[in-house]
């Protein structure tokens, strides 16, 4: 089968370069790797940029056949260029013309990465999250929120601009930083101190809950998933995987990661990120609508322990999205 890979790396490939810029968060190397998982997996492939041109390139890879059924899938790795919604961008195009493609569509990418809108949704759902507010000047008024809070861009990926703040006279600041550097509203939201815990789903009508993965933050005092904690080579915290969960709680995580995933219109694949508090209570923080691939990501990570290779992983995330299109998996 014909599969194009999509990704954003070359961010040049646009009319104008003008309004909100979305900084490079690919990683290349992890991108070649599905590249080199789908070849393994028998396909014809193509690497490509969700830009401008795409609709022309895919056009000339997966002509239709006679009958005007697709040709190929494309296998979704793009992360927007610019604007607002920039996760919705590539979907966008491909349902536009008519080509299937893994994981969720504009609407999940509209809703997830809002975490904000994720918050409201679960909520009513009654899934548990942290108290929270929005803010744009660090001066509004905090309610009932208990010290210390957590402050970060309401769209921010990969735990950019993530802030503990211990204090009320912190919080402008903290804010201010947030509104500067990413032109975001700030979320701020009660630091709830206990267990991280990152949930694999995989699938749309029954979903596949892979092996739970907990951060390890060992005896550091600011237990935090910062850009640092994740991606310097000093500070990247260790993941335990199996986390080691009573099997009531870890049916408690597994079935308010699903509503999350239900609520938030994903498909296919995606990670759920909660906390555990000291009693035992699990809180949802956010959802990530597509879970990066890398070999050390957390998703990757509840893949292996249950089992899969990588190449097996990416494989089955095209399986799944080609029976959601077509009603069987791939021939």
């Amino acid at each position: 089968m014909r599969i194009a890979v999509v990704q954003n790396h070359d961010h040049t490939g646009v009319i104008n370069r003008f309004g909100q810029s979305c900084g490079p968060d690919d990683d290349r190397g992890t991108v070649e790797s599905v590249v080199a998982a789908l070849q393994e997996g028998g396909h014809e492939t193509l690497l490509c940029e969700g830009d401008k041109g795409l609709l022309s390139t895919l056009e000339q890879f997966m002509p239709p056949d006679p009958q005007a059924r697709p040709s190929g899938m494309v296998f979704n790795m793009g992360y927007g260029i610019q604007g607002e919604c920039r996760y919705t961008h590539v979907p966008a195009m491909l349902e536009m013309a008519g080509v299937p493609y893994t994981g969720s569509g504009p609407l999940g990418f509209g809703l997830a990465p809002d975490k904000v809108i994720t918050k409201r949704l679960i909520r009513d759902q009654g899934v548990p999250t942290p108290n929270f507010r929005v803010m744009r000047r660090g001066t509004e008024g905090t309610g009932d929120l208990r010290f210390p809070v957590v402050v970060k861009p309401r769209y921010g990926s990969m735990s950019l601009g993530v802030q503990l703040v211990r204090e009320p006279a912190q919080l402008r600041q903290a804010v201010k930083v947030i509104g500067t550097q990413y032109a975001q509203d700030a979320l701020v939201e009660e630091y709830i101190d206990g267990r991280e815990i990152a949930v694999a789903l995989l699938g749309n009508g029954e979903l596949d809950v892979l092996p739970l993965v907990e951060q390890d933050f060992g005896d550091r005092e600011t237990r935090l998933m910062t850009w640092e904690a994740k991606y310097t080579v000093v500070a990247a915290l260790p993941k335990i995987c199996p986390a080691q969960i009573g099997s009531s709680l870890a049916r408690k995580l597994q079935d308010i990661s699903i509503a999350t995933f239900r609520a938030c219109q994903c498909r296919d694949y995606a990670r759920v990120d909660l906390r555990i508090d000291r009693s035992g209570q699990p809180f949802v923080l956010e959802i990530n609508s597509m879970p990066w691939l890398s070999m050390s990501s957390s998703y990757v990570l509840a893949a292996m322990t249950a089992g899969h290779s990588f190449s097996s992983l990416v494989n089955r995330i095209l399986d799944v999205a080609h029976t959601r299109y077509f009603g069987i998996g791939i021939p």
